[in-house]
């Protein structure tokens, strides 16, 4: 069965003759088969279909060693289903593969009650480990390192040639008796106008009728180094969407599918360089398409320790820089293949088809290869004391990436700090350190600029009859007070005494900043009234601090939580839980607005 992907871009055959199950229960399964990879189904890469594929090549291989399998669909029994979990829980993929036989067997027609019973309960919890590892930063450093001097030594010899094949057009280089360049500039011509060799096609033997390269262009090299001249080979063009995974922190899926067609920003002015392409990340549903600006500053994980030796002609040090330099040095290669990928290169095997030739990268096989061929030290030692190889994974370079920059990427912040950052056990000690030190520091500075004044009901009540006394206790005059009292200056937190005297403004002028300053600014005073507003935007900040990644939260948030902690403290419990029950509907409202910062001026 043929299945494409979601984007159209790609398809893959699925065999299902390989099914050795009796024909009713592999036509009952089959037809599961489509309606799981049929469009809208929830399946967008080929990726996907593939894990659905080989979960159902296990279970029938599990079938098959059974004395007495089952020969239709009604036969199945819970215990088949129970039975194949036990024979693979030890396996990481286990939980997957169960979740996928229960969505299959969802869409089987005829499986019993009992069955849909089984697949509808909840499976044996599974252990997991310890969780993905984030690269630490040296081992980070090593293997952006080893991509940046491959992609460099490509750059240098493909422009070499380049140049040295236009200059033989143009009639500046002449071979003459040189028998060497002679034959390296015919098999560059030939690189350059056919991407492929001059060759013969054999008329005897075994292999009659196979094409092979001439015998002389044999002495010169190998298909794969000729063809290297003027194209990226596949481990290259591995380098390149490690780097370049290493500088965006986009998924394996959207690196091996960054397009060559962009828009520059920058005008092509020279300065400040910047490249939008666009990008597709199907999971992500009707959000699945999204900008990428690749611009000429470099990261701050990129920069070298001494950046005084790396010359500003270096391509390989800002996003930009890099997208540039794989567009011309792929160039070519899209000329022959044809369409809008930009990371190709060339392999003598790999593809569908086993054959040779020019082609995009559709998996992260070639990335594993490199990582394997470079056998970088990890920072990790084993028994005898030596390094243990470092395995180069796209995924681990995104979520490094994450870890360094503390910052989504085509995720929502929650998704950053539950499903990257909670489960990375890379840097969990080290991350936990800054967290703690990031909310010492801005609970101290709350607790150094101070809290807001507080007055006491029975302050308020005094400054019914005493204003003249009270005003002169809180610092005001009169008029002010009796405004404050009435409701007439309230921001959101707290009453704003003076707001053209603010020490967020020049004098004279309204004060711009945030009602979350209310709580540390010497014009506001608290007021009975405000302490259920207090109370919901405390609780609120609170709850998010379980929602939000938890250095983002210390930075924006502790500081204000701390003042606000502090305030509630000047209260007792009951009269805290009191303010908490009488919030009305439009405290709740204006407590809305107010932290998604509709109130802020603009």
């Amino acid at each position: 069965m043929r299945c494409f992907s979601q984007d159209g871009e790609e398809h893959r055959d699925f065999d299902l003759s390989k099914l050795s199950m009796p024909t009713e229960l592999r036509d009952a399964f089959g037809s599961a088969f489509v309606k799981r990879t049929a469009p809208g189904a929830g399946l967008a890469s080929l990726h996907s279909m593939d894990k659905v594929y080989r979960t159902l090549l296990q279970f029938d291989r599990y079938l098959a060693t059974l004395r007495w399998p089952p020969r239709s669909v009604p036969q199945l029994t819970p215990e088949h289903v129970d039975a194949f979990y036990d024979r693979r829980k030890h396996l990481a993929q286990a939980a997957d593969e169960m979740g996928e036989l229960k969505r299959l067997l969802a869409r089987t027609e005829g499986v019993s009650d009992a069955v849909a019973g089984r697949i509808a309960a909840a499976l044996p919890r599974v252990r997991r480990g310890n969780g993905r590892q984030s690269y630490s930063r040296a081992e980070f450093k090593r293997i952006a390192d080893a991509a940046r001097t491959d992609l460099r030594a490509a750059a240098r010899r493909i422009r070499e040639n380049r140049d040295l094949l236009q200059r033989f057009r143009q009639g500046q280089v002449v071979s003459g008796d040189d028998l060497d360049l002679a034959r390296r500039l015919e098999l560059l011509d030939s690189v350059e106008r056919f991407a492929d060799v001059p060759r013969h096609v054999r008329t005897v033997g075994l292999t009659a009728g196979k094409s092979e390269p001439m015998a002389w262009v044999k002495k010169v090299g190998t298909v794969k180094e000729i063809m290297s001249w003027l194209h990226l080979t596949v481990d290259e063009t591995a380098a390149g969407a490690i780097l370049l995974a290493a500088m965006t922190g986009e998924n394996p899926d959207v690196i091996h599918k960054t397009p060559a067609a962009h828009h520059r920003a920058d005008g092509y002015s020279g300065d400040g360089g910047t490249a939008i392409v666009d990008l597709r990340k199907l999971r992500r549903g009707r959000r699945a398409y999204m900008n990428l600006a690749l611009s000429d500053i470099p990261e701050w994980i990129s920069i070298p320790g001494k950046p005084e030796e790396i010359s500003t002609r270096d391509e390989l040090h800002t996003p930009f820089g890099l997208y540039v330099l794989l567009h011309e040095l792929t160039a070519a290669s899209r000329a022959h293949i044809g369409g809008n990928r930009l990371l190709i290169g060339y392999a003598n095997t790999g593809a569908a088809d086993g054959g040779r030739g020019l082609r995009p990268i559709t998996t992260s096989e070639c990335v594993l290869r490199l990582g394997r061929r470079w056998g970088l030290p990890s920072d990790t030692l084993d028994e005898q004391g030596k390094p243990v190889p470092l395995a180069v994974r796209l995924d681990l370079l995104r979520l490094t990436y994450i870890e360094l920059n503390q910052r989504p990427v085509a995720h929502t912040e929650r998704t950053a700090a539950t499903t990257y950052m909670a489960r990375n056990r890379g840097n969990v000690a080290e991350y936990r350190k800054v967290v703690a030190q990031a909310l010492a520091s801005e609970v101290d500075k709350a607790r150094a600029r101070g809290s807001v004044a507080v007055m006491s009901p029975q302050e308020v009540e005094r400054a019914r009859t005493e204003p003249e006394t009270v005003a002169a206790e809180q610092g005001l005059d009169p008029v002010t007070l009796k405004r404050m009292i009435a409701g007439e200056l309230d921001t959101v937190l707290a009453a704003c005494a003076d707001n053209k005297n603010s020490p967020h403004a020049p004098p004279g002028q309204p004060c711009p900043a945030s009602f979350m300053l209310c709580l540390g600014c010497e014009c506001a005073r608290a007021l009975p009234r405000h302490l259920p507003v207090q109370v919901l935007v405390h609780d609120r900040l609170q709850a998010g601090r379980a929602q939000m990644e938890a250095l983002r939260w210390a930075h924006r948030f502790a500081a204000p939580h701390a003042q606000l902690a502090d305030l509630l403290d000047q209260h007792d419990a009951e009269t805290v839980a009191d303010a908490r029950r009488s919030a009305t509907a439009t405290d709740h409202a204006v407590v809305e607005r107010f932290l998604s910062r509709e109130l802020d001026l603009r």
